[in-house]
């Protein structure tokens, strides 16, 4: 029986940014940056630019992906702030989550370098690509709702909290595959393929779907297969993704942030009326077999083979709720704690008018009262909670807890 969980298709090395408002304020005030000048969609030609794009973000309380010219620019603004440095990339992080709960992982890689090395969880098995080391910092930017930052005319104040990703990186830009990746999934109960959004160059990404689809040959035909969007920095290749791989795709994921970048519009989070339509209009896009989108609200899915999914949405959602109130310190019992909190009402409703407008299937979020929220890295979190219902998965995690109890009862002993 196939039994890892295969997770791709690149990793990063995060500089994740302690917020400081104070700091903020300084950059801007030195840049001479003005309200009217405030965008997300100028190009990151350098410092000045990505201060603008962060400004221009928070604003709004909303979150993404941007393309910087070069990594300096990204060690240049990190070094004005407390920084830890962390993994990232949807699979390593939903790996991490996985560990966390005792499940072991086969990680797809592009780049590595001694961070990786590091940081890496021991249970996870690489297989990469990557042919010497490498180092392109993402920027990670988490603020808080209600963070206030004052410029020369005025001051723009969060209406929530979210996180921004920055990076310039080449093999993640490049995706190569790696050559025994069809080997790995001989033996895979699933497979979550993630970063294309990263990539630029329409040709080449056809070469890399050429060589992922000759990989996938290999998976077990009950495999399942998880596809998270991510936010692509040109959103017309996307496209050219789901015409090779949709028709492979038992779960297609995305966050409100791409759920709005889609639609073109702001989409209300808390209406049932207005997610219901939402979900109606990209599910029409994109007619996956189950989509899932998740949010600080609810996370819902539809689609003919949504129902199937009920219980990993309701360990999807634990999870990443964990993450938010503990950061990457949570363990499987802080899992267990998070499923006794109060569920948010707003979610709520908006799950029960989608499961009846819809026939969708949908799990409210929890109420979490943290003063320190984790905002980066929760979708990849909640993927990896989804994969932690694979059945494959959930005995590992039975096993896992079983051996945690005995060796309490040894210790005791």
């Amino acid at each position: 029986m196939a039994e890892d969980l295969v997770l791709g298709l690149g990793g990063t090395v995060d500089y994740e940014t302690r917020w400081d408002a104070a700091v903020l304020t300084a950059l801007a005030h030195s840049h001479g940056i003005r309200l009217d000048e405030l965008t997300t969609t100028t190009p990151i030609i350098d410092e000045r630019a990505l201060v603008v794009t962060v400004l221009a973000f928070l604003a709004t309380g909303g979150g993404g992906e941007r393309f910087v010219l070069s990594s300096e620019i990204v060690e240049r603004f990190a070094a004005h702030f407390e920084t830890e440095i962390t993994l990232g990339g949807t699979g390593v992080r939903a790996g991490i989550a996985l560990d966390r709960i005792g499940v072991p992982t086969v990680q797809h890689l592009v780049s590595i370098d001694d961070n990786v090395r590091r940081l890496l969880p021991a249970s996870m098995r690489i297989v990469s690509s990557a042919t010497h080391d490498t180092l392109d910092p993402h920027l990670i930017v988490q603020y808080p709702e209600g963070a206030t930052v004052a410029l020369a005319d005025g001051a723009v104040t969060a209406p929530a909290s979210n996180r921004l990703i920055f990076a310039n990186d080449a093999p993640n830009r490049e995706m190569a595959i790696a050559h025994d990746l069809g080997d790995a999934l001989a033996d895979a109960a699933a497979f979550l393929v993630s970063g294309f959004n990263t990539m630029q160059d329409a040709a080449l990404l056809e070469r890399r779907l050429d060589d992922l689809a000759a990989a996938m040959r290999r998976l077990p035909v009950d495999a399942l297969v998880y596809y998270e969007d991510a936010g692509f920095y040109q959103r017309e290749l996307s496209a050219l993704v789901r015409a090779r791989l949709l028709d492979r795709i038992d779960v297609y994921g995305m966050n409100e942030d791409e759920l709005q970048e889609y639609l073109a519009r702001q989409v209300d989070l808390r209406s049932p009326h207005d997610v219901t339509a939402a979900l109606a209009e990209v599910h029409a896009l994109i007619p996956a077999r189950a989509l899932v989108v998740h949010t600080k609200y609810w996370a819902i899915a539809v689609g003919p083979a949504a129902a199937r999914h009920r219980e990993a949405l309701k360990s999807a959602v634990r999870t990443a709720a964990t993450r938010y109130r503990l950061g990457d310190a949570c363990s499987a019992a802080d899992v267990d704690d998070t499923a006794r909190l109060p569920r948010h009402a707003g979610g709520e409703a908006v799950v029960r008018a989608a499961e009846s407008g819809l026939g969708a299937t949908g799990v409210p979020a929890f109420v979490v009262d943290t003063a320190h929220p984790t905002t980066i890295g929760l979708g990849d979190t909640f993927v990896g909670g989804f994969l932690a219902a694979v059945p494959s998965a959930s005995r590992a995690a039975t096993a896992a807890a079983l051996e945690r109890a005995l060796d309490g009862v040894v210790s005791a002993g």
